[in-house]
């Protein structure tokens, strides 16, 4: 019967296969391996399993003893070489990624229109160039979310968690609107613990994503049940135009910060965690009943918390109220 492996292809980062990957375990608990013993054991070729042998052989992972015998190298110093020739490839492919970068942006400079411009279309088409151009960034990502979404959903985007991950300023600009929309506040949060920095504006004037200063894709309107479809700029004057737009609307957007569950019982003359979710959405522009909906809680008792925090602090009106919580931190 074929050897099952609890955990397989481990060592495929280091260009062994899963068969290779099989032998040398075996190999690991025994003085020596024997190949028509393997083959039979494996349920394997005997030509496959020769091939296995010769590959971990090559790799320094098995070693000869005696005259014909194989048994396996010390996992510490072979598989260390290994991971150690793997680093420098790496090192080497981001040596060569930021020389062919540099080449892009010199070249850029000579394209024609046509060539800073690429028309992307199709539902599957835009969703790949949106999820690639912030694979790419490697400083910044800038986007801003807009309703209703016709490709990806807020939820539904891999590639932002991946950009926060690998050190990537995540900035999304989120339309009022959206915030009222089932899930929407859920995601925000989700976004907000993850690393990304999130801002409300009253409105967009388009959907938008930027990595760095290099690439950036743009939804095309397009008519009622016709085929969705966007524009990915190039290095250019146009995106240059692009990144200053996001930043003039970023410094204008209101801040949207959310804390964490409670885990302990706040005191008596300060806000709940509950409360301050209640005044950063309200702050952000929902109505009463948004926010009801949004957090799960009666209007009865958002008004009953609202007139608790009027007391708390002091002022008769919810636009003292909003001063005062921005003022003091309760937000």
């Amino acid at each position: 019967m074929p050897m099952a492996s609890a955990d397989p292809a481990m060592l495929g980062a280091v260009g062994l296969s899963a068969s290779e990957e099989t032998i040398y375990r075996l190999a690991l608990g025994r003085a020596d391996v024997d190949a028509a013993g393997l083959a039979a054991e494996l349920a394997m070729p005997g030509p496959a399993v020769d091939a296995a042998l010769d590959r971990l052989l090559a790799c320094g992972l098995l070693v000869r003893v005696g005259t014909s015998g194989l048994a396996a190298a010390p996992p510490a110093v072979a598989l260390g070489a290994l991971i150690t020739d793997r680093r420098e490839e790496l090192r080497r492919a981001e040596l060569a990624m930021a020389a062919f970068a540099e080449e892009h942006r010199t070249a850029a400079a000579d394209r024609g229109a046509s060539e800073l411009v690429e028309v992307v279309t199709g539902a599957d088409g835009i969703r790949h160039r949106f999820l690639q151009v912030q694979a790419a960034a490697r400083q910044q990502v800038r986007t801003f979310v807009t309703y209703p979404f016709t490709v990806v959903a807020p939820g539904d985007n891999p590639a932002e968690s991946a950009a926060v991950n690998r050190g990537v300023r995540f900035r999304a600009v989120v339309e009022r609107a959206l915030l009222a929309e089932p899930g929407a506040v859920g995601e925000a949060v989700d976004s907000l613990r993850s690393g990304v920095e999130v801002r409300i504006a009253d409105s967009l004037p388009m959907k938008l994503v930027i990595a760095d200063s290099d690439l950036a894709l743009v939804p095309l309107a397009v008519t009622p049940g016709g085929e969705p479809a966007a524009v990915l700029l190039h290095r250019s004057g146009l995106l240059a135009g692009m990144a200053a737009l996001f930043e003039t609307v970023w410094r204008q957007a209101y801040p949207l910060e959310l804390s964490g569950d409670a885990v302990a019982e706040p005191a008596a003359d300060a806000p709940t965690d509950l409360d301050r979710k209640i005044l950063a959405l309200l702050l952000a522009g929902l109505t009463d009943q948004a926010v009801s909906s949004q957090l799960g809680i009666s209007m009865r008792t958002l008004q009953r918390r609202l007139r608790r925090l009027m007391d708390l602090a002091g002022v008769g009106s919810r636009m003292q109220l909003g001063w005062y919580a921005a003022r003091h931190g309760w937000v």
